[in-house]
């Protein structure tokens, strides 16, 4: 069993340990077994520390950790490769344990006051490197308002500098289990580590925390969606990385307002007024494509080849797939007796006038034995494409396809 330093004094950031065990699991990669650690393996929402590892003639980089009762350490090596018995120094990186603690005990103060707010339970918790989720059971809907309630209250305790103390029990008595914002899991063997925060929360937990509120700083709601019909999901950040979040947040908000005709804010109004200006702009593009699609559309008609009674278009295209698709569609639907033959950079589309008989799926399904690739749609309109073809003999064999469902109808 390793020795856990980090919870005997979760502000340690250095100490020494032997090596118990040497194992590669990857090419590249090495892990290691201390007899004792100040590395928190990940757990309960809480990433495993970083640091570096120590030995006469060798740097272990430490990555992850993992582990409960062993308690391993996964990196990269620099140098020769340590030995079981050596003694070695353990450097933590502090500032990512640090941020992590606090992150951590934001999120237990979050938690009890929204269960105290509105009675949800927390399912859920994370931490990133640059944000934290949690995941509510709250059937109702939450708004702003409510939002900003939360995070006011939040800080309020942070800001109230109350002691967080951890107790460890062998065995819970009925008063305590009263008192716990969520039940001890029975996963959970002795010891048990309660959090406990003031008067506002005390819940089981095996991560790491600071010992006083304000040492969290303060804490920061970005954002809240709904995960499914009662599941709600809450992004949040505290301490530095709350700062850093905001900054972020307002140096896009300015740059974006820097890329505004109008540079003074709010930013809300520039992007009502520019979608505006895309909106208008949308509508006189359709209006040229209609009129582009008239005429080219004409042009085409005209020129097409005339095989039992049907006028059949056939063209190269340049344009996406997406708006030859259209253009075809616009071009059967406008012309009786029409088939239009369409083909771009590796692919085709197929489609008729709903008077013609021919399928399209089926004259698709002929072309694509011919000339490799994939695709299908209805009788109405196919679409193909992976062709080991060229455009110019796709268009080629599917006239020959064509002339050959003609001659059997």
């Amino acid at each position: 069993m390793t020795g856990k330093l980090f919870y005997q004094d979760p502000y340690l950031q250095e100490a020494t340990a032997k090596i118990v065990r040497v194992v590669s699991p990857d090419k590249g990669k090495l892990a290691l077994l201390l007899d004792r650690t100040i590395f928190y393996p990940e757990g309960g929402g809480q990433p495993s520390d970083r640091g570096i590892i120590e030995g006469d003639g060798f740097r272990f980089l430490v990555e992850k950790v993992n582990g409960k009762d062993e308690i391993w350490h996964e990196g990269k090596l620099e140098g020769r490769t340590p030995e079981v018995g050596e003694e070695v120094r353990l450097i933590l990186d502090w500032e990512w344990r640090y941020e992590n603690m606090r992150q951590h005990t934001g999120q237990h103060i979050l938690s009890a006051i929204i269960k105290g707010l509105y009675g949800a339970e927390t399912t859920g918790f994370q931490i990133f490197e640059d944000y934290n989720k949690i995941e509510i059971d709250y059937p109702g809907e939450l708004s702003w308002e409510m939002i900003n309630e939360i995070e006011r209250k939040t800080n309020e305790v942070i800001w109230g500098d109350l002691p967080v103390e951890i107790e460890v029990y062998h065995e819970l008595s009925d008063e305590l289990k009263e008192i716990l914002r969520k039940n001890v899991s029975e996963k959970v063997k002795p010891p048990i580590r309660i959090v406990r925060i003031g008067t506002v929360d005390v819940t089981p937990c095996g991560g790491t925390h600071v010992k006083s509120t304000r040492e969290i700083g303060f804490l920061k709601i970005l954002r809240f969606y709904r995960k499914s019909r009662k599941l709600w999901r809450i992004e949040f950040v505290a301490g530095n990385r709350a700062l850093k979040a905001l900054n972020d947040l307002l140096s896009d908000y300015w740059a974006s307002l820097d890329e505004m005709p109008n540079k003074n804010p709010p930013l809300v109004e520039r992007v009502k007024k520019l979608q505006d200006v895309i909106n208008r702009l949308e509508m006189e593009k359709d209006e040229l494509r209609e009129t582009l699609w008239e005429w080219k559309g004409r042009y085409l008609w005209e020129k097409a080849e005339v095989i039992n009674g049907l006028r059949v278009v056939t063209h190269v295209e340049d344009s996406p797939m997406k708006d030859a698709s259209a253009f075809a569609i616009y071009l059967a639907d406008k012309n009786p007796d029409t088939v239009v033959l369409l083909a771009g950079e590796n692919y085709a589309v197929f489609a008729r006038n709903e008077g013609v008989r021919i399928s399209m799926r089926e004259l698709m399904r002929g072309v694509l034995e011919k000339t490799g690739g994939g695709g299908g749609g209805s009788d109405n309109l196919a679409k193909g494409g992976g062709f080991k073809k060229k455009p110019e003999e796709v268009l080629r064999v599917a006239l020959v396809e064509l002339k050959k469902a003609l001659s059997a109808d």
